[in-house]
């Protein structure tokens, strides 16, 4: 079955950069798409930047701060953090999905069936 593997994950001060990775196997086909999500305790998980279709979607709040990219001979999904901030702390998790949407539909939990376990970034 897909799995997805986090890593990258940590402590770094404001004004500092992080870069997570996401290695997903299992999968029997490479028309999926891939994206990263945040969650905070008591707050709804939310997307942060996802593949897209056809670009890459972020989340306002990380725009010009974080950037997607996807390796698709390691089939691996980077999330490149700059100028990180306090309230950039959550546990970060990566998704994947087949259905590789557009839009604001892109950044939507619910439209991703398979999860990382989730890595945590703090910042302060």
């Amino acid at each position: 079955h897909v799995q997805l593997v986090e890593s990258g994950g940590g402590s770094v001060q404001t004004g500092g950069s992080l870069r997570l990775s996401c290695t997903v196997s299992g999968h029997t086909r490479n028309n999926y798409c891939m994206g990263w999500f945040r969650q905070v305790p008591a707050n709804r998980r939310e997307g942060v930047a996802v593949e897209g279709n056809p670009t890459p979607k972020y989340a306002d709040s990380v725009k010009d701060r974080f950037t997607v990219s996807k390796d698709k001979t390691k089939n691996t999904l980077s999330l490149q953090m700059s100028n990180l901030k306090p309230d950039d702390t959550a546990t970060y998790y990566c998704a994947a999905t087949w259905a590789c949407y557009s839009g604001a539909q892109a950044l939507r939990s619910d439209g991703y069936s398979y999860w990382g376990q989730g890595t945590q970034v703090t910042v302060s």
